[in-house]
């Protein structure tokens, strides 16, 4: 018989994260354990991890929903019970999912034991993340990431004055050429449906990788004439977030056809999630490429584990090992643009 149970960990940022959302000082996020009760001292772990405002978890009934879970853990050991009954809470199922993948390999936080991240220490080159604020503070950001080293770096952008964005963008690219150093930005949804194709317009100047998100989810029709007509390649983000059934995932690369797309675990269901996004961009031809979602070093690892199992070229989003005070001990180790296993 298997025996769950959880506790709430209040995660302090270093510095505040600016966000087109807002700024962020605190999160809250849920660690389950899952043991069988013959072998008590084996226990699996996992991270629920429900983004404020923006995971479709992000409900007053989510604690209790996971008491009752860890409460019935015996009834989900099939996977496909497990996700249906849990498929409108994405990070919860994640976390239930993370800990009994933990199980099975030992409980040792190995849960792709096969992976070359985890079986040849094969390192994941990484995005370094630059988070928004004033001009000063992005610019000082910008130097201490190529100053370590990195060669692609995202900027969040929408929160200050568009054309002082401009401007920082333009100073990188007058030191750096688009060889020398790629560029994404992800502006969160920040920019209206009238004066997107404009702002587009301007950033292609900028020698851009891509664009995250543009305009608010939800819009599917202007994001598929946006991504028709684009000078700049567009990865959809937050508009992966809801759409739960295999049908519904289709339905909407097919119809917006965007030039890549962004799988954060958390809010997609988990690594199954993820999966029948890969497949059917897969069948699309659209690339992606993986992000953490503010996790912890628990859920990081994890998902840094499962990115390694698919070798995408492309740098990934796992560089948020280092944003909190209190995070938990952790066998990853980054070393410039490259994030290593060290267990």
């Amino acid at each position: 018989m298997l025996k769950a149970d959880y506790f709430s960990h209040t995660l302090i940022f270093k510095q505040p994260g600016g966000t087109s959302r807002g700024v962020l000082k605190e999160k809250k996020i849920w660690i389950v354990t899952v043991w069988n009760e013959e072998y008590p001292e084996v226990k699996g772990i996992g991270e629920c991890n429900p983004l404020v405002g923006l995971s479709i978890d992000d409900v007053p009934e989510f604690e209790d929903k996971l008491k009752w879970t860890c409460a019935h853990i015996n009834r989900f050991t099939d996977e496909d019970v497990l996700a249906e009954e849990l498929k409108f809470f994405p990070s919860l199922f994640f976390g239930i999912e993370m800990a009994l993948l933990d199980l099975r390999n030992g409980g040792k936080q190995i849960y792709f034991p096969i992976s070359p991240f985890v079986k040849y220490k094969q390192p994941i080159k990484i995005n370094g993340l630059i988070w928004m604020g004033e001009k000063e503070f992005m610019l000082k950001q910008i130097r201490q990431k190529l100053e370590n080293g990195f060669s692609c770096i995202k900027l969040k952008i929408g929160a200050i004055d568009f054309w002082d964005e401009i401007e920082l963008l333009k100073g990188i690219r007058d030191k750096y050429s688009e060889e020398e150093l790629e560029l994404r930005v992800d502006a969160n949804g920040a920019f209206s449906v009238e004066d997107a194709q404009n702002k587009l317009e301007i950033l292609s100047q900028m020698d851009l990788h891509s664009i995250e998100q543009p305009i608010k989810a939800g819009q599917v029709i202007d994001m598929q004439k946006l991504c028709e007509v684009t000078p700049l390649d567009i990865a959809l983000d937050e508009e992966l977030i809801g759409v739960i059934e295999l049908k519904e995932k289709r339905k909407l690369l097919e119809t917006v056809l965007p030039q890549y797309i962004i799988l954060k675990p958390s809010l997609i269901g988990g690594f199954r999630g993820t999966r029948e996004w890969i497949s059917v961009a897969g069948e699309l031809g659209i690339p992606w490429w993986i992000t953490s979602a503010l996790e912890s070093n628990i859920g990081l690892n994890a998902i840094a584990q499962f990115t390694s199992t698919f070798n995408n070229p492309l740098p990934q989003g796992l560089g948020t090992g280092q944003l909190y005070t209190n995070n938990f001990d952790s066998k990853l180790e980054l070393r410039g643009e490259w994030l290593y296993w060290m267990g």
